[in-house]
C-alpha cells in the first residue's frame, strides 16, 4: 500500500480533529438577540403550531427545555435575573438585585423590553389592556432605567440595526397563548417575528422562542416546554441537554462576558448547538 504523501501522523491529526470541534462549539457573540416570551404551554400542546414548526425547522429545537417555577412570574424573574426570589405568586414586587439588563448596561451594552399594549415609555402599573406586569420582569427592578421598558410599537422592524444588544418580545395575554388560542399565538409569531429571524441569520443575531411553562407544572409530560433558536451560528436540528430559563441566561451572560447571577452560576451554558 502506497502510503499518502501528506498523511499526517494521528496523533496530530486526532488534536486537530478536537480542537476544530472545540472551536465550532464555542459561544458566538451575537450583534442582537431577541427573546420572544409565550405562555402556558407544553412542548406537545404546540408541536403542530405551522409558524413554531417551521422556526425548529430552521434553527435547534430543545426537547428537553424546563420551567423552573409556577405560576408566570417567578420564571420570567428567573430567565432576567437569576433567580425566583423566592416569590410563588403573580404579585406585585419592587426587587433591586442583579439582572440581565443591569448587568448589559455596565458592560457598555444595551438592553429593551418591548411588550404589546404597553401604554407609554416606563410604566409600571400592573396592566393596561393586554399587557401585564408580571410578563416583563424588568419593570419589577427598580434599578432598571424606565427607558429600556418600551412599547412594542418601538421595536425597530424597518431596521433591525438599531436593536439593542438583547431585547425581550412579549405578547398580549390573547397573542402569547395565555388567554388565546395556539393558533392565534402561532399566527401572532409568524406576523412579528418572521422578518427578524430571517435578518439574524445573515446578520450575526439570534432568535430565542420560549415559554414560562406547560399547564400543570408538576407533571413532568406537561412540564417541557418548547424552546427554539434560531439564527446565525445555529446549527439546524434537535437538541436533548436539560436546559431550563436559568440556563438561557447563563449562555447570554457567557456569550456578553458578563458575571453570572443567582442560579445560573451554577446552570450549564448551552452547548452542541454553535457553528
Amino acid at each position: 500500500m502506497v502510503r499518502p504523501r501528506f498523511a499526517l501522523p494521528a496523533g496530530i491529526l486526532l488534536g486537530m480533529i478536537i480542537s476544530l470541534a472545540a472551536r465550532a462549539d464555542s459561544l458566538p457573540w451575537f450583534d442582537h438577540v431577541v427573546i420572544v416570551m409565550e405562555e402556558n404551554h407544553s412542548l406537545s400542546q404546540v408541536a403542530e403550531s405551522p409558524y413554531l414548526n417551521s422556526l425548529a425547522s430552521r434553527g435547534t429545537l430543545f426537547t428537553q427545555s424546563f420551567a423552573v417555577a409556577h405560576p408566570s412570574l417567578p420564571n420570567y424573574l428567573a430567565l432576567f435575573s437569576g433567580s425566583t426570589h423566592g416569590i410563588g405568586n403573580d404579585g406585585r414586587y419592587d426587587l433591586s438585585g442583579p439582572n440581565l439588563a443591569s448587568s448589559l448596561i455596565r458592560a457598555g451594552l444595551t438592553f429593551a423590553g418591548y411588550s404589546e399594549d404597553l401604554p407609554a415609555v416606563g410604566f409600571r402599573g400592573d396592566s393596561h389592556r393586554g399587557y401585564v406586569r408580571k410578563h416583563a420582569p424588568w419593570a419589577s427592578f427598580t434599578n432598571v432605567p424606565d427607558a429600556v421598558n418600551r412599547p412594542l410599537t418601538d421595536f425597530p422592524a424597518g431596521d433591525f440595526t438599531a436593536l439593542p444588544t438583547v431585547s425581550f418580545v412579549i405578547p398580549t395575554l390573547s397573542n402569547d397563548m395565555h388567554d388565546g388560542s395556539v393558533a392565534q399565538g402561532d399566527q401572532w409569531l409568524r406576523a412579528h417575528v418572521e422578518d427578524y429571524a430571517r435578518w439574524a441569520v445573515s446578520h450575526n443575531s439570534l432568535l430565542i422562542v420560549t415559554f414560562d411553562e406547560g399547564p400543570v407544572f408538576t407533571a413532568p409530560a406537561d412540564a417541557r416546554i418548547a424552546t427554539i433558536m434560531v439564527g446565525a451560528h445555529v446549527r439546524i436540528g434537535t437538541s436533548g441537554q436539560r436546559i431550563t430559563h436559568y440556563s438561557i441566561l447563563r449562555t447570554l451572560e457567557d456569550v456578553y462576558g458578563l458575571p453570572p447571577i443567582g442560579e445560573d452560576q451554577s446552570a450549564s451554558t448551552i452547548t452542541g448547538i454553535w457553528n
